[in-house]
């Protein structure tokens, strides 16, 4: 096949895939990969080393020492930083483009189990998108903790939750960006979002009084004794701290 140029649309579709894989499985024997590469009319490896390229790009990847392939274009570099500040316009943008000609709806490269909720009185079009911005939202945080809870290390995909450290209704600007997530447990989301537990700055546990206080073995055994341990960070999109800070002044009941 001729080495033809990388469209921007095609490079969109790319980042949109590279964020929601870990970086350990950016190789072309990836189903997700071969998927995208047969969508595109191109090979397997060079979306695999497309991906790589934008790994060197990113900091999170750069800063532990692993690195991408170099040769990372202009064009590259254009996407990434349109979309840094733009998560919902990167995945609008992608789920039209992965509609094809008789499909009754967006394909999206990472199929989704979650069940959308039911916006009442949204039009089914709505109700798609938001479906489709979850499911992207659930890929990457999930993806960049390696499918683990970071605060108990649960790995049971039915039970982790991609949470918003500030709500989905309150920053729409951050509603889609991964650095707005943190992969938790069912019972760690539930208290993160009761304001129960929190983080501090430098990603160790705080934990409510009326939680260190509860005479409840399990409680004070799953959610009190993580007092001051820090999180598993993630290889990728690290909380950011502004929001990290957001939640601990405004949720936290400590």
């Amino acid at each position: 096949m001729p080495n033809v140029r990388w469209t921007a649309n095609e490079l969109k579709l790319a980042f949109y895939l590279y964020c929601q894989l870990p970086f350990g499985r950016l190789h072309q024997r990836n189903p997700d990969i071969v998927q995208l590469a047969s969508k595109l009319g191109r090979t397997p490896s060079s979306v695999a080393m497309k991906l790589v390229n934008f790994a060197s790009l990113d900091p999170a990847i750069t800063g532990t020492g692993r690195k991408g392939l170099s040769g990372a274009s202009k064009l590259d570099r254009a996407i990434w930083d349109q979309f840094q500040g733009d998560w919902e316009g990167l995945v609008d943008e992608c789920s039209a483009l992965l509609v094809l000609p008789g499909d009754a709806g967006p394909v999206d490269v990472l199929s989704v189990t979650e069940p959308a909720a039911n916006y009442v009185g949204e039009t089914r079009e709505a109700q798609v998108r938001v479906r489709v911005r979850q499911s992207f939202f659930r890929k990457a945080v999930l993806a960049s903790y390696g499918g683990k809870c970071c605060m108990s290390g649960l790995s049971e995909p039915r039970l982790l939750l991609a949470s918003h450290i500030v709500p989905w209704s309150i920053d729409t600007a951050n509603r889609l960006n991964p650095a707005n997530g943190l992969c938790l447990s069912a019972l760690h989301d539930r208290a993160f979002d009761q304001g129960l537990i929190a983080l501090s700055d430098e990603f160790t546990v705080l934990v409510s009084d009326q939680l260190k206080a509860h005479s409840d073995a399990f409680t004070r055994s799953s959610l009190a004794a993580l007092e001051r341990s820090e999180i598993a960070l993630p290889g990728r999109f690290v909380p950011a701290g502004e929001l990290i800070r957001w939640h601990r002044e405004n949720v936290f009941l400590g």
